[in-house]
């Protein structure tokens, strides 16, 4: 396995790049720590594909340096970087037998025969295709020849990174859950440098130890999936991660107190915003519905199962609360902010408060 340096990697599909916007990649500049399990993720279009594709070889980077284990790969081939590489559709031999897919790139590493039926056979026990090994590829369908791809990808153990590149997307939904604990599991108990690249939150969050949020061809936070939902370091993460996405509401600061129309809210220390939009982010699992506090008229009410998702609207702008699934909504509704669950935001960016 391999640590991962991107140095201050900038990417443009343009000849000549001028401007940021002419950039996929803006600026890139993180470490991939040997034996880690990341997500990249973020909305279509946001970069993620392209650094994936940095990372493979399939891209050579318009600015700055790859190192794996501190040596420059920038300017190496794919093969030469020893990565195993899954893509969004399946890349597989149809005219091969599931087996001999499998066995293909050990074979091609000569890797003794005894080995490699002992590889093959575990890795189609881990995606349940022990019972079709000796079938024609071509004949099976979309999301077992995805499996094939998978396979192929974790069949080899000596390899410096796995790749993912949504590699779900034609998988069904039971079978995606299966996949995505096997991969977790199998990251345990070899310790895998493994990057993954979704659009999907669940995905990412069930999968990484550590997920990397992309947006606008930069990353606006890494952490761990507990971070990116208590503390979401830019607006973007708190609207794309959760269900319902973070309250954000405009508001005008005064001490410890944010000002939101006719509104007073208590924070829990003095925000460091000394100029630009200012805005106030809680999450509807910290919006507390009660008979309490602002005054609030109800649009709407969501029941999801477990729980309901209240929308309301509060000086003038929407925002939403999550309640027990048995907890009823007062004829007369009032919300209160807890204080465990506010952040402040300066231009989209977190600000810290004082005490």
């Amino acid at each position: 396995m391999a640590r991962i340096d991107v140095n201050h990697i900038r990417h443009s599909y343009l000849t000549n790049p001028k401007e940021d916007s002419d950039f996929a990649l803006k600026e890139v500049h993180h470490t991939f720590e040997d034996g880690g399990a990341y997500a990249l993720l973020g909305p279509s279009g946001c970069g993620k594909t392209t650094l994936l594709n940095i990372i493979s070889g399939l891209l050579h980077p318009s600015h700055g340096q790859l190192l794996f284990n501190g040596r420059n790969v920038t300017n190496l081939s794919t093969q030469e970087r020893n990565i195993a590489q899954v893509f969004q559709f399946p890349v597989i031999y149809d005219t091969m037998t599931v087996y001999d897919n499998l066995a293909f790139p050990l074979r091609n590493r000569r890797v003794p025969e005894a080995d490699v039926d002992r590889k093959v056979r575990e890795t189609l026990d881990m995606i349940d295709l022990a019972s079709m090994a000796n079938r024609k590829a071509r004949r099976l369908t979309a999301d077992q020849k995805q499996k094939i791809s998978l396979g192929r990808g974790l069949v080899r153990s000596d390899v410096n990174a796995i790749l993912f590149d949504e590699p779900l997307t034609v998988i069904d939904p039971h079978m995606k859950w299966v996949l995505r604990s096997q991969l977790k599991q199998l990251h345990r108990r070899f310790g895998y440098t493994m990057v993954y690249v979704t659009h999907d939150q669940t995905e990412a969050l069930t999968f990484a130890d550590r997920v990397v949020v992309m947006y606008d061809g930069e990353i606006v936070q890494i952490g761990t999936p507990a971070e990116l939902f208590e503390r979401p370091r830019h607006t973007f993460v708190g609207y794309f991660i959760g269900s319902p996405g973070m309250n954000v509401l405009p508001v005008a600061l005064e001490g410890r107190t944010a000002l939101l129309g006719s509104q007073r809210i208590e924070l829990p220390g003095a925000p460091k915003a000394e100029a630009g939009l200012v805005e106030l982010g809680i999450r509807p699992e910290y919006v507390r519905l009660g008979r309490e506090g602002m005054a609030v008229s109800v649009s709407k009410v969501e029941d999801v199962g477990r729980h309901k998702v209240v929308r309301a609207n509060l000086e003038g702008k929407e925002i939403a609360a999550v309640i027990g699934e048995d907890d009823e909504v007062p004829a007369e509704p009032r919300v209160r902010f807890d204080p465990a669950g506010i952040n402040i935001y300066a231009d989209s960016w977190r600000v810290e408060m004082g005490a």
